[in-house]
């Protein structure tokens, strides 16, 4: 009998343990190589283990325990490969089936298999980006497969005189409240706002949006122009560009911008790395490269680490107004907000615009009004006027 140790893979100088928060296999299952195996949660990222080599495989933890870095959590017997048996996989809902591509057992991450499950969509006839030609979940958003049908499921039913349930906070959702908490125990935050008009934007999306994808093949979007406002505001004004280092201050000659990215663990910020170095398609492709890793449950520590500034939109949730929480050690955030058409006065005229709000929350220990609001009039004068930031006024 030969067997293989299943270990916790390092993720990280700064991350020493997880929860094992799902196995995808049972014990005695025969499992293959690159077999995902189980989801690991710690309190930075979530992660996949898979399998080094094909075999049985004999669990050595349970769901819900806390496994250091190098742990052992399984055993794999070499000796018996994956041969005619399918691997096991979590049940889909909706009655879909286990799921394969061009002929071939395909095993899908637990994204996927979730969307699969809510939509009814089967992933079999879907061309896989992933490793190994895994379909990914954005393979299966952006697909035109038509969900499969299936029958109708009624909503649970709590047990009788059951009106709470409760449930452990996740590492990851614990590792969240306590920085949002701490940010506001140990900065002087504050929030200025503004309002922008949208339509020069607007119309300059709509005059070279099919010019654009044909070059590039993607699509232009807002974030890219609030992106190239915001590394242009950070050079007019380099005090949002610093930020506390014990009793002193560090100021940052680079742009590394953070874009928050909703998943389904939580929010995450991953960086786009010399944001100032990029033109509109390379930050719109960075943007939607790591958004896609955050989402799918790939993203790394690295992916992380380093940003001098974050942009947040809750427009997209069609949030009107907000005042966002700074992500320490940042000394600032800009939050973006709907786009919503509204009468405004120009020119001596009311006319109707479409029109955002626009929040930058900052620490007052660092940041003076008169600097916040500068920040936030240079952000403005860029998106209302985008021949701005060819000149880099």
């Amino acid at each position: 009998m030969a067997l293989l140790d299943v270990k916790i893979p390092p993720l990280g100088e700064s991350i020493n343990s997880g929860v094992l928060a799902k196995w995808y296999v049972k014990n005695g299952d025969t499992v293959k190589k690159d077999q995902p195996l189980f989801e690991l949660e710690t309190d930075k990222i979530t992660s996949e283990g898979v399998a080094e080599s094909a075999g049985v495989i004999t669990l050595k933890a349970a769901v819900g325990d806390e496994v250091k870095i190098g742990a052992v959590v399984a055993v794999i017997d070499t000796n018996v490969t994956a041969s005619a048996s399918e691997p096991s996989a979590p049940p889909l809902k909706s009655g879909i089936s286990n799921l394969k591509s061009g002929g071939e057992a395909a095993v899908q991450s637990p994204a996927v298999r979730r969307i699969a499950a809510d939509t009814g969509i089967d992933p079999a006839g879907i061309v896989g980006t992933g490793k190994a030609g895994r379909v990914t979940k954005g393979d299966i958003l952006a697909s035109d497969a038509k969900p499969a049908a299936a029958p109708k499921i009624s909503a649970p039913v709590a047990a009788s005189g059951e009106r709470q349930t409760r449930r452990k906070l996740t590492p990851l959702r614990k590792r969240i409240a306590e920085r949002l908490v701490q940010a506001q125990h140990e900065a002087a935050m504050l929030t200025t706002f503004n309002e922008v008009d949208m339509s020069a934007v607007i119309a300059l999306r709509a005059k070279y949006q099919d010019d654009f994808v044909k070059k590039h093949g993607l699509k232009l979007g807002f974030m890219s122009f609030f992106t190239k406002a915001v590394v242009n505001a950070l050079k007019e004004v380099p005090a949002i560009n610093a930020q506390f280092a014990g009793d002193e201050v560090l100021q940052n000659n680079y742009y590394d911008v953070g874009v928050a990215v909703s998943t389904e663990k939580g929010l995450m910020v991953p960086v786009i790395r010399n944001a100032d170095q990029l033109g509109m398609a390379e930050i719109e492709r960075a943007i939607g490269d790591v958004a896609k890793k955050a989402r799918d449950g790939n993203i790394t520590l690295a992916d992380l680490e380093g940003g001098v500034f974050t942009i947040t939109n809750g427009g997209i949730f069609g949030s009107m107004l907000s005042t966002p929480i700074l992500n320490a050690p940042q000394s600032a955030i800009l939050g973006l907000h709907a786009i919503n058409d509204r009468p405004v006065a120009v020119n001596g005229q009311v006319v109707i615009r479409p029109m955002m709000y626009l929040a930058l929350s900052y620490d007052h220990r660092l940041v003076d009004g008169k600097e916040a609001v500068t920040f936030l009039v240079k952000v403005k004068q860029a998106i209302e006027d985008p021949s701005r930031l060819l000149l880099s006024v």
